[in-house]
């Protein structure tokens, strides 16, 4: 299979990666300003792996021609934050072929709702498989441009969801080629909603501001950040996302028992799990407050879900609290610069019928 790959940070890298060792024609893209990482691994021709993944795997081009990275694609990785997906939605207006699928890696909350707007397509337009994945595969980091370690594997437990979800299972024959661990979602407000990282990484950050202003984040983010306090909002925050899944008629597993599953923690529990789980030990925390852990997760991510509780008539007092901290500690109000509300996504004038029905 020809994959192109959009986007050349961490999950990019390792994505390439395991499907060029697998077998398949893999290209990279980026966009001009990221340039280390892509140049490398064209000079290169390959890809280096460490630690889960070993030795090299042969890319087909890595550049910034869009469409040389496209040729024949039969699937096509967005890699990315969630800040990219809406210039990576508008770099790759104008070429979709109804030949391939193209997967958001991973949501970061509607990542692939952002996708089709920024094509140009209606929410529901079921012309072109677009979809994405709850998570990433993998806990990975570039250790220098052209080399990626990747430490955890997902081995259990990936959902995806197409947008219509009429166009999963195609998405996900061609995802389970390499990642047969993928399982379908019921939607994409499952992907979207089962994604951990605003349950976990603004709790810790939250209760471990001053450790991280006065030390520089000089400590192990998961194993030291992770106490009996920081647990507990975690689980409060855990149970205002299960229940709103409920009313939205998803089942939103928790994420300590999905860490599980995917092999990330042995213990499915907000305190030990974490403490002691083997794809959490090594993790840092960030050096500033300033950093994705609350300046994504709190505005892409907490928000929305706050947002569309009060569309379906749900309490998220703990929700809501993580936001207002967050906005108070980096002078920020993130309620109001909400990059995802649904007003914005096309989701405020639908029924929660019509919501259920994604």
């Amino acid at each position: 299979m020809r994959v192109a790959i959009m986007g050349s940070g961490n999950g990019g890298t390792a994505a390439a990666f395991e499907w060029a060792q697998a077998g398949h024609e893999v290209s990279m893209w980026d966009f001009e300003q990221f340039d280390a990482n892509i140049a490398a691994i064209a000079a290169a021709g390959s890809i280096e792996g460490r630690v889960k993944f070993e030795g090299t795997a042969p890319v087909r081009y890595a550049g910034h021609d869009l469409d040389r990275a496209l040729e024949g694609a039969e699937l096509v990785l967005i890699v990315g934050p969630a800040y990219a997906h809406e210039a990576m939605g508008e770099a790759l207006r104008g070429k979709l072929s109804e030949d391939a699928a193209y997967c958001v890696l991973p949501s970061s909350c509607n990542g692939a709702v952002v996708l089709k707007q920024a094509l140009g397509l209606d929410l529901m337009d079921d012309t072109y498989v677009i979809g994405e994945t709850h998570t990433l595969p993998y806990g990975c980091r570039l250790v220098a441009p052209g080399i990626v370690r990747v430490t955890t594997r997902v081995l259990d437990g990936l959902f995806v969801a197409a947008l219509p979800s009429s166009r999963t299972p195609e998405l996900l024959t061609k995802l389970q080629v390499v990642w047969p661990q993928a399982e379908a979602a019921k939607n994409v407000l499952q992907t979207t909603l089962q994604n951990g990282n605003p349950v976990l990484h603004p709790a810790i950050m939250l209760l471990n501001a001053s450790r991280i202003e006065n030390t520089g984040g000089d400590f192990l983010f998961y194993t030291e950040g992770v106490t009996l306090a920081s647990a507990r909002l975690m689980e409060a925050v855990e149970g205002e996302r299960q229940e709103l899944g409920r009313v939205l008629g998803i089942d939103i597993v928790r994420d300590p028992e999905l860490g599980l599953r995917q092999g990330y923690v042995s213990e499915a529990t907000y305190l030990k799990g974490y403490n002691d789980g083997i794809g959490f030990a090594k993790s840092q925390a960030p050096k500033t407050l300033d950093f994705r852990y609350l300046t994504e997760d709190v505005p892409y991510g907490l928000v929305f879900m706050s947002e569309l509780a009060r569309q379906c008539d749900v309490p998220t007092p703990a929700i809501d609290t993580v936001i207002s901290m967050a906005s108070i500690i980096l002078d920020v109000d993130f309620r109001a610069a909400g990059k995802r509300l649904p007003k914005d996504l096309g989701f405020a004038d639908l029924t929660l019928e019509q919501v259920r029905g994604l």
